[in-house]
């Protein structure tokens, strides 16, 4: 069995603190789900967002073959802005593919209103084989794809969010 890790950053045009609050904190999932309409259609948070919090995505079909992410928090830094979790995909290409998926996801400021949304997933696959470039890609790109959401919904509408 071979574990695999892919990395990516993401710059993102919303402040580090606004970013933690609406696409990680599992709080109040209601901007998330308007940042995110025709990607995600429901979220349903068992927890508080400290280890042991379980989030279930349910995905858009428009998305793909993917239908729910559900989340597990391993691990949580509000004030280092990490996030450490365990992840099951129902349905797609890549799930078929995986044994098992962590992700950590760190936000750092850069400068006056952006930040740098960096994901780290480790992965391990059902053939002990390491993904292809592309499914690496299309793996951390999901994630990624989340953060862009929240960055063109909190553009639009500034001052929804505080």
């Amino acid at each position: 069995m071979v574990a695999c890790t892919v990395t990516e950053e993401c710059p993102v045009a919303v402040p580090a603190d606004l970013l933690w609050k609406v696409a990680l904190s599992r709080g109040d999932t209601s901007t998330l789900l308007k940042a995110c309409a025709g990607m995600v259609d429901a979220i349903d948070v068992e927890g508080d967002g400290a280890p042991g919090t379980v989030s279930t995505m349910t995905l858009n079909p428009a998305t793909g073959d993917a239908k729910v992410l559900k989340t597990r928090v391993v691990a949580r830094d509000a004030a280092a802005k990490v996030l450490r979790s365990e992840h099951e995909i129902e349905g797609g290409e890549i799930a078929a593919l995986l044994k098992s998926h962590v992700t950590e996801v760190t936000v750092v400021p850069a400068g006056e209103g952006a930040c740098v949304a960096k994901v780290t997933v480790e992965y391990e696959c059902i053939n002990g084989e390491p993904l292809s470039p592309e499914n690496q890609a299309k793996l951390v790109n999901g994630y990624l794809g989340l953060f862009k959401k929240v960055e063109e919904y909190v553009v639009a509408h500034p001052g929804e969010v505080a």
